[in-house]
């Protein structure tokens, strides 16, 4: 570990322990306004900016009206909103001020019935509504078993009232979109900002459809020399490029154009004052610690642009020139809201503001865009947040004011409503941000985007000179127009252009859409480059282009390849990590002399960078924010996986030659190093998956000496605790929810931590889930952060009924075989023509393999993979201890263990 890590974790320990002894509440007080005079205790929990105003508007869930996570406003100015899995439902607010005494708010179910039918139609399971054109567009993520018209299945809904009665009575299905399921599926609508068609983001677990136009060329592919490790825990093995998408339509929805691709599970889309699009993509959790995870992140989503998600380990380096950097990278979270603040009555600052909402630590950041070049660069603030608040979206409303939802996956909803001061600050339209040189740079960049269409025969003579513009989203722009025209009007201009910068984006527009014939002339126009005249964005670019022409035109043969060993091989290694890593994996890939050995001592003694990713969010960050994570955090931070190294060991996995036996013994060996680090859900699987990867190269004689020098003992128990190191002492009963709920909710405080950490493996717990990084992860949801997302009763919810919400991450599959038998398990992984299924969450290493071509049908399970009853052989003492467990993550530290009176005295001081 380096000097700078081993501070920085000192300093976020250190904070941690001030934050604990009362320093935290002091330092939020002097940055917030805190509610505290609200008697209500969901307003209470609030940190707002000072001179806002927060109001608790209604709790759906309390009213038996679901979980809601999506809304908009009517053209009548009341707001529809959507449970995620049940109806629609509209809403007159009282205005801001109103008496609520006499302004009541109202709430209807809405029950569709079309025009000359009596059935009732079930419109809802909307992840994004939007009211314009006189209709409301519903977002439909729903695949219901059977399908019914009556219950209608994923897809874009038009509603229209037909006869003026205040009721819609007409659908109209504008697209079908194909999805397994779960909560990557179709997500949010956007009208235009000249208000003339319609804005729609999915999520990657959505097909994309068949469109009429395609800005984002369709060319894409997985594009990744890396060694393929898809997640081990088997989520999105079977999703491929180009990844989440965002669509522009026409208001009848007869026209798709795709603007935008290559996100995770980015569920919103905002306009700025500028009119230029942005979102909020997802990171994954499970890929924390290891040299391809992305942070959550805002990105400008302009005309044909790629953000490089792709599945397992083979998501791009936001340095590759064939995808577009982040706006702002912001850190570990669920993102799934994003608005512009622009229409809101509140001080300028926030107003050229994007807030972005996080579900897991439950914020809302007002992210402050600022012009750079033709695209934005930006800084963030905490603007609103709570705990528990598991934010799901927001909309300014016609008043000016913000409203939002928390809710999801069936947990306690509430609707809020936030303004500044008494409301009526101006809201008036605001000028452009940009300066005249920004506004010159955005005018070029858009002259570009017109050629990302249909063929034009001015495109390349206009777009070829800004293939060397210093501006990387006009580069970006101007090699998409390119790469939209015949290739056969550019392909010679290509190959005997003479500016390295120009000569570089055409080889990489040429490989993405050339034949292979043209392979050899690609490699010697790229070998004439002078390297060393070149800046390291420039470098990557032309290492980039080498990848590109093998992936997409085949590994080069004889003197072709020679030609490339001999340009790439003594640039090899560098002081850079991203050049090392794209040399690297090339030329172990090309079989390159002494490209293992070269790796080899990369491996040894590379150190870390943020790899183009610095995150706006900090460890120390999400200590002060919540300091139960925090400590998690502080932990991991000490066995932080080196990315550098793991990156090193994963080309190595299939080098087939250049080893000598030292090489290869140091190379096993530093396995079970590897396997001391900790990071996310997904960690140790992908070190184990790559570790078998490179024992299927050794000799066979020598296949179980390296087999157990690499580590396979330390697999049998890594991570799960198996020995119950007590039992509980009963009586235990059949615990039913509300009785559960009762007891847990009933003098819960001095709790015996020794016992709730006992218990948490006596009843199975630390069997499939992890907390603060032990036990059995990946086979269910980390627990860490279960106190600070979910209330008791969430909890004790999903341990009693734990079918009744299930994350596509950790559902079961239902296998339907052609001979009518169904098998049921977790899909961890399809290739060649097999399906590889966990069926006992107790041995998720334990696989049955199905062949594919004996099966009919897939769907996801609606039963969870996790038992009933897990509970019922504890007493109420016991169950008590269990949840103080649960929610203080395992810190003997939290208040759920402090005496009474210590509490009181506390509680008094405040």
């Amino acid at each position: 570990m380096s000097n700078n890590r081993k501070l920085s974790v000192k300093l976020v320990l250190a904070l941690t322990l001030v934050l604990l002894v009362g320093v935290y509440s002091t330092t939020i007080k002097g940055k917030f306004f805190n509610p505290a005079d609200d008697p209500n205790p969901k307003i209470q929990k609030l940190k707002l900016q000072p001179n806002f105003k927060a109001e608790h508007l209604y709790s759906p869930s309390e009213a038996g009206n679901g979980s809601w996570v999506s809304m908009t406003f009517d053209d009548k100015g009341r707001m529809i909103a959507s449970d995620q899995y049940g109806y629609l439902y509209r809403l007159t607010i009282p205005p801001v001020g109103a008496d609520t005494n006499t302004n009541k708010l109202k709430v209807e179910r809405l029950d569709i019935q079309v025009e000359g039918d009596t059935s009732r139609i079930k419109m809802g399971f909307a992840h994004g509504l939007l009211y314009a054109f006189n209709s409301l567009y519903v977002m439909v993520n729903n695949n219901p078993t059977p399908p019914s018209t009556m219950n209608k299945g994923s897809g874009l809904y038009r509603l229209q009232d037909t006869n003026n009665d205040d009721q819609y009575d007409k659908i109209t299905l504008l697209k079908a979109l194909v999805t397994p399921g779960g909560e990557h599926g179709p997500h949010s609508i956007l009208l235009a900002p000249d208000k003339q068609s319609i804005y729609v983001i999915s999520g990657n677990h959505t097909d994309v459809p068949e469109m009429d136009a395609y800005r984002l060329p369709k060319t894409w592919k997985e594009d990744n020399l890396f060694p393929l490790i898809k997640d081990p825990n088997g989520h999105a093995n079977d999703r491929y490029a180009p990844g989440g998408w965002i669509a522009n339509i026409d208001p009848e929805g007869k026209r798709w154009e795709l603007i935008s691709a290559g996100y995770r599970n980015a569920f919103d889309i905002a306009f700025n004052e500028d009119n230029e699009l942005f979102t909020y993509d997802a990171d994954m959790e499970w890929d924390f610690g290891m040299p391809w995870y992305r942070p959550t992140r805002i990105n400008h989503a302009t005309s044909g642009s790629e953000y490089g998600w792709r599945t397992g380990n083979s998501k791009w380096s936001p340095a590759y020139p064939d995808n577009l950097p982040a706006v702002l990278n912001i850190g570990q979270g669920s993102p799934t809201n994003l608005i512009s603040a622009k229409d809101a009555r509140f001080p300028e600052k926030y107003r050229r503001s994007l807030f972005a909402f996080d579900w897991s630590f439950g914020i809302i950041y007002a992210v402050k865009l600022r012009p750079e070049g033709s695209s934005y660069t930006a800084n963030a603030e905490m603007f609103l947040s709570g705990s528990p608040l598991p934010l799901t979206d927001g909309v300014i409303g016609p008043d000016g004011a913000l409203y939002f939802l928390t809710g999801g996956r069936k947990l306690d909803s509430d609707l809020y409503r936030v303004y500044y001061g008494d409301n009526t600050s101006s809201n008036a339209p605001l000028t452009s941000s940009l300066n005249a040189s920004q506004l010159q740079l955005q005018n070029t960049r858009k002259q570009l985007e017109k050629f990302h269409g249909n063929p034009d025969p001015k495109a390349v003579s206009t777009a070829w000179p800004h293939l060397k513009n210093n501006d990387r989203f006009i580069r970006y722009a101007a090699r998409i127009a390119v790469e939209h025209q015949p290739v056969a009007e550019w392909q010679e201009k290509a190959l005997s252009e003479k500016d390295p910068q120009i000569l570089t984006q055409a080889m990489i527009a040429l490989a993405r859409t050339g034949t292979a014939d043209l392979q050899p002339k690609m490699i010697s126009a790229l070998a004439s480059i002078n390297f060393a005249q070149l800046s390291e964005p420039q470098k990557i670019d032309v290492l980039r282009a080498f990848e590109l022409l093998i992936l997409r035109m085949g590994k080069p043969t004889g003197a072709n390849n020679a030609k490339l060993i001999a340009y790439l091989n003594p640039k090899f290694p560098t002081k850079s990590n991203e050049l090392n890593r794209l040399l690297s994996k090339v030329l172990v890939y090309v079989d390159a002399p002494q490209a293992v050995s070269k790796t080899m001592t990369l491996m040894a003694t590379a150190k870390d960078d943020d790899n183009g990713q610095k995150t706006f969010t900090s460890s120390a960050d999400l200590v002060a924010r919540n300091p139960q994570y925090g400590l998690d955090i502080a932990g991991m931070l000490a066995k932080t996986p080196p990315a550098e190294k793991i990156y090193y060991l994963t080309v190595l996995s299939e080098a087939k030659t250049g080893w000598t036996a030292p090489l290869r013994e140091k190379y096993f060996k530093w396995y079970t190093t590897a396997f001391g680090y900790k990071g996310g859900n997904s960690y140790i699987g992908f070190i184990e998956k790559a570790r078998k990867m490179a024992l299927a190269n050794v000799p066979k004689e020598k296949f179980e000496y390296f087999n157990a020098m690499s580590g396979n003992s330390l697999l049998i128990t890594r991570g799960r605790n198996v020995a119950v190191i007590g039992n509980p002492k009963g009586p235990g009963r059949d615990w039913k929810m509300e009785e559960a709920l009762k007891v847990v909710e009933t003098d819960s405080t001095d709790r015996n931590f020794a016992q709730g950490k006992m218990l948490f493996t006596a009843a199975l717990c630390s069997n499939c889930h992890t907390l603060k990084g032990e036990g059995g992860g990946g086979v269910g949801p980390d627990l860490t952060q279960l106190g600070t997302r979910f209330s008791n009763r969430d909890i004790l919810e999903s341990i009693i009924l734990p079918g009744k919400v299930i994350s596509d991450q950790y559902a079961a599959t239902d296998f339907r075989m052609k001979d009518g038998s169904t098998i049921t398990g977790r899909l961890k992984n399809e290739e060649n023509g097999k399906y590889y299924i966990s069926m006992n969450p107790f041995s998720p290493q334990t696989l049955q393999v199905i062949q594919k071509k004996d099966v009919e049908s897939t769907k996801l399970s609606n039963v969870s993979i996790m038992y009933p009853g897990t509970i019922n052989r504890l007493n109420k003492e016991e169950l008590k201890d269990l949840l103080a467990y649960l929610t203080s993550a395992g810190n003997k530290n939290h208040e759920v263990y402090k005496p009474k009176a210590n509490k009181a005295t506390t509680a008094s001081v405040k």
